[in-house]
């Protein structure tokens, strides 16, 4: 009998920080959705990002967290928190601002487990295993058929497609550089770090390209809010967690998993239709994600 609560105890260990970063994660676009109509991207997310930096800051003062010291630990959280969070988080936005519609953005970057996968050999020393690349193929055709109703560039031009190409190099390059370089610094004070470097770029883009106007209404105000507080500060701090105990093409495989979801938030909060091809998608794409995962 004690076995059945131990067993129910690691399986909840093992699937419940994967689940909460996967819907966190997924309402990024949503958050983007909500918050563009009333203040340009890169004013958007420095507020963002001087918010979290301060919040994750004091959170490391209160817990006594150790800051990174060494010139060369606070130069990897800058790389890392610029190829993470300004290339890739920016690069989504601009995309969505520019027209690119957010089931093409997500498409494009659901390319990343592929690319990480691909990199993690030479880079990493990870095996990949033919069960894994299985996984790996079937999330992104998965994927594919979940956005392929949606997947029309419209007006999009060819600079918004260029961003979330940026975007997708971004995040393969930060997930990386994190697991091969910050694998000793403290989560909370790094991120910290990283927040305030990428907080720094967008203050300088906006001051370059953007009025720097900002319509305070209650739904700028929610998405703000939850991209600090949700995003930047619960799940990335996951995605870190996750990055630091397992492979990285493993956790780059649950951002399969991303595109799917969003399509479940939008279907429910906009009354975006879900169709049989998005259903059967969904089913492939957990089953990749499954194979690309397992140990």
């Amino acid at each position: 009998m004690p076995l059945l609560p131990a067993a129910a105890t690691v399986t909840a260990r093992a699937i419940l920080p994967p689940a909460i970063f996967v819907f966190l994660w997924s309402t990024g676009f949503i958050v983007a959705k909500l918050g563009l109509p009333y203040a340009q991207s890169a004013t958007f997310l420095t507020l963002r990002y001087w918010l979290a930096a301060a919040l994750l800051g004091l959170v490391a003062l209160a817990g006594a967290a150790p800051w990174p010291r060494r010139a060369r630990d606070i130069g990897h959280s800058a790389v890392a928190g610029l190829l993470m969070h300004f290339a890739y988080i920016g690069g989504v936005f601009a995309s969505i601002e520019r027209g690119l519609p957010a089931g093409v953005s997500a498409l494009i970057v659901s390319l990343q487990p592929l690319l990480t996968a691909i990199a993690a050999g030479p880079l990493l020393g990870e095996r990949v295993t033919r069960w894994q690349w299985l996984g790996l193929a079937l999330g992104l055709v998965g994927t594919g058929l979940v956005v392929w109703e949606k997947a029309q560039l419209g007006a999009a031009s060819p600079l918004a497609v260029l961003f979330c190409i940026a975007a997708l190099l971004g995040i393969t390059a930060g997930t990386l550089w994190q697991k091969r370089y910050l694998g000793g610094v403290d989560l909370r004070a790094g991120a910290s770090v990283q927040y305030g470097f990428t907080a720094l770029a967008y203050t300088l883009c906006a001051l370059l390209f953007e009025p720097l106007s900002v319509a305070w209404t209650a739904d700028f105000a929610i998405a703000l809010a939850w991209s600090v507080l949700a995003m930047s500060v619960g799940a990335v701090s996951l995605l870190l967690w996750l990055i630091r105990r397992g492979a990285a093409t493993g956790v780059a495989a649950l951002f399969y998993l991303v595109p799917p979801s969003t399509a479940v938030m939008a279907w429910l909060l906009f009354d975006e239709r879900l169709g049989a091809l998005a259903l059967i998608g969904m089913a492939i794409t957990v089953v990749g994600v499954a194979l690309a995962t397992r140990r």
